[in-house]
């Protein structure tokens, strides 16, 4: 029954991806799915794609494993921080002024708000070298699921997930991945839901009041609602941080923003990525906050024979609720993961076609082999994700963490404050995307990649972004008054005088 529902599942993606391949005859269509996604799917869109394997399985289970119940604040931080206020804030003017500027990429917004050709390209190549990794990350925690559950060998999960997704993604674009995510976020909400339910009511968890003291009795730490050792709160904090603020500089996150059909269909997907969030990371990060009720010691790799948190959420999949029920949940796992993966290739392959080869190697290339090669890197970057996951570094919040922080401290400052602020200049956007750059690989190497300062690297790696493209910009040149009036519109730009 199992491999039949998995079967299922697959097929109808592909299902999907076919249909949306007749309606993808353009760049614009296959990227950003011609500006034409609805509310309901734009918003589904953006949270199946900020939800992955990686928060179920490195995240939810190693910080649960680490801080217990306080981890719930990550779930709500990642709801009003990173779903309705990064869509408050930036969706209108990100779907405006993209459309103004006729960029359907980051990379590519970036350089027309800062007249930079040079920042695309720094841009670009940032986004392809440390996206692979996180795509790389998504494809381990997804196959150490599907490993537990189906018993399916990790190295032949990994290769049905990189053919499905790669078929799935280079037949229909961006509009396959709306589409689908629709069908696959209704999936993760009542997976999750029943998941919650199921857990709790498991004998050795005995629900929440008998949870929380039965976790005191382990540690009181891992039952208070705010931790109380510096250390904890600096590690919360920082993944708060991370995760919340961190969407808002992520290129795969802000892509949604570009492709929403109208500017009005705005306010109504704001609640609905909210309320979203709020059931699936609550959910996610719930779950993980009891598995030290139902395990003793952490759970050993067979393949490595070394003891890996990885394996913390897999196994409660596997053992803590009803087969049926667990099949859901690995489900709702692949939806999460399929999304985040087709959204983390296309946003890849389009920058590199888009902002690398096309200006530079092939400026005269017809939109029918454009497409051609969109759909051909996005194949080539599947397999390189697979060839990091294959190796399996460290471990997986790790990997994600570092990829994360370091994409996000490149592009938070530069992009947030060209949306909002007329005087931010070219190497204010420049100072922002270096400092954050260095913040982030510095903290990694200097701390020897540990698991524990990675994240604060990259929360780090952000704040200095945000603080030194304004710095910057105070001592240095801005842009005249025909530049911002293409930008901004007549009205912003009179701000600027």
């Amino acid at each position: 029954m199992k491999l039949a529902m998995f079967g299922t599942f697959l097929a109808l993606l592909l299902l999907g991806g076919y249909v949306s391949m007749k309606q993808t005859r353009t760049v614009g269509d296959f990227v950003v799915g011609g500006r034409s996604i609805g509310p309901w799917m734009s918003a589904f869109a953006y949270g199946t794609t900020y939800f992955s394997a990686v928060i179920f399985v490195g995240y939810a289970g190693k910080l649960g494993w680490s801080h217990g119940v306080s981890t719930l604040w990550i779930g709500v931080g990642n709801a009003i921080l990173g779903s309705f206020l990064a869509w408050k804030l930036m969706a209108r003017r990100t779907r405006e002024m993209s459309e103004r500027l006729h960029a359907v990429t980051l990379p590519e917004l970036l350089n027309r708000r800062y007249d930079s050709p040079g920042l695309k390209t720094f841009a670009a190549a940032i986004i392809f070298i440390f996206l692979v990794p996180y795509s790389a990350s998504v494809f381990m925690g997804l196959s150490y699921v599907i490993n537990e559950v189906l018993m399916i060998d990790y190295s032949i999960v990994l290769a049905i997930m990189a053919l499905v997704t790669a078929a799935f993604l280079v037949m229909g674009g961006y509009k396959a991945v709306a589409l689908t995510d629709f069908v696959l976020g209704l999936i993760m909400i009542g997976g999750i839901l029943l998941f919650v339910w199921k857990l709790f009511a498991n004998p050795a968890v005995g629900g929440f009041s008998a949870a929380l003291a039965k976790l005191s009795q382990i540690d009181p730490q891992l039952a208070m609602a705010f931790p109380s050792e510096k250390a904890r709160i600096l590690s919360l904090g920082s993944l708060i941080l991370l995760t919340s603020i961190g969407p808002w500089g992520l290129p795969q996150m802000v892509q949604k923003f570009f492709a929403i059909k109208e500017v009005e269909k705005i306010k109504a997907a704001t609640w609905i990525s909210t309320l979203f969030a709020l059931i699936i990371g609550c959910g996610a990060y719930g779950s993980g906050s009891v598995v030290r009720l139902l395990f003793k010691e952490l759970p050993v790799d067979p393949a490595t024979g070394k003891a890996t948190v990885d394996l913390l959420m897999p196994k409660v999949i596997a053992t803590a609720v009803p087969e049926f029920l667990g099949m859901l949940i690995l489900l709702l796992i692949l939806s999460a993961s399929i999304s985040t993966l087709s959204s983390l290739v296309l946003v890849s392959s389009s920058t590199l076609v888009m902002d690398l080869v096309k200006p530079k190697l092939a400026p005269k290339i017809s939109k029918s082999n454009e497409i051609l090669l969109l759909r051909g890197l996005c194949m080539a970057f599947i397999f390189l994700s697979l060839l990091i996951a294959l190796k399996k570094p460290a471990i997986i919040l790790n990997l994600m963490a570092l990829s994360w922080g370091t994409v996000a401290g490149v592009f938070l400052g530069p992009y947030l404050w060209g949306l909002f602020w007329p005087k931010t200049t070219r190497l204010g956007a420049w100072a922002g995307a270096l400092g954050g750059l260095s913040t982030s690989l510095g903290v990694a190497l200097f701390s020897g990649f540990n698991a524990a300062l990675v994240p604060i690297g990259g929360a780090a790696a952000m704040l200095v972004s945000l603080v030194l493209v304004p710095a910057v910009s105070l001592v240095t040149q801005g842009f005249t008054e025909k530049h911002l009036d293409v930008v901004f519109g007549q009205v912003f730009a009179k701000e600027a005088e």
